[in-house]
């Protein structure tokens, strides 16, 4: 049985890894993969780090604007085959920079932390989801990383609420959809990809193995 792949199969792996949204990939369109991915994305966690130093805490937290200096930063890398030695790192930064900007803006603007790790657990859900399914060859569909908004525009939206001081409501809602959002999607995907169909390109993929 030939495995149930979600077109379009990606260009790489890291890539996919990633997470980008529509201005990620955008960015990276402009700069056609020209931008090495690992020196901006190391860029970006310093300049978050530096903001969530200064101050998170309301709309006066300058830290709110970290999402846009990463963003410009690391979102022209989008683009690249990331096929350089080091350019694996370049997801788990990525990741390191969404989870810690979250954390910081909620607990220091007195988000209920249940909340905050409601909001982060659908995060790694998804992102574990996304190693896994990509290890089994089961691709996720193209609209997936708009509709999830990416790691750049998860940051972006909650520097909207923590700008609206709307910050506690905003958790809420985007963990709400981003929970429901992923949940069913990676239900519906999995349904839809029998483990026969693995195990079947799996094996042959395997030298020596004839049927």
């Amino acid at each position: 049985m030939t495995t149930v792949h979600m077109t379009p199969v990606p260009t790489g792996t890291v890539v996919a890894y990633r997470d980008d949204g529509p201005l990620s990939r955008a960015m990276g369109m402009l700069v056609a993969g020209q931008l090495p991915p690992l020196p901006p994305a190391v860029a970006g966690t310093f300049v978050t780090g530096v903001l969530l130093v200064i101050g998170v805490a309301g709309a006066d937290g300058l830290a709110v604007f970290a999402p846009a200096v990463t963003l410009l930063l690391a979102g022209p890398g989008s683009s690249h085959p990331h096929d350089g030695r080091l350019d694996w790192l370049v997801p788990p930064i990525l990741r390191l920079i969404e989870y810690t900007f979250i954390a910081a803006c909620g607990f220091a603007n007195g988000v209920p932390p249940v909340l905050v790790f409601v909001l982060l657990g659908a995060l790694a859900f998804h992102h574990y989801d996304l190693v896994y399914r990509l290890r089994q060859r089961v691709y996720p569909p193209p609209w997936l990383a708009t509709a999830g908004l990416g790691w750049d525009g998860r940051m972006i939206v909650v520097s909207v609420f923590a700008l609206a001081g709307w910050l506690t409501g905003g958790f809420v809602l985007l963990a709400l959809y981003l929970w429901a959002m992923f949940g069913w999607e990676s239900l519906t995907c999995w349904l839809a990809a029998p483990a026969t169909g693995v195990e079947a390109d799996t094996s042959a993929a395997e030298p020596g193995t004839q049927e």
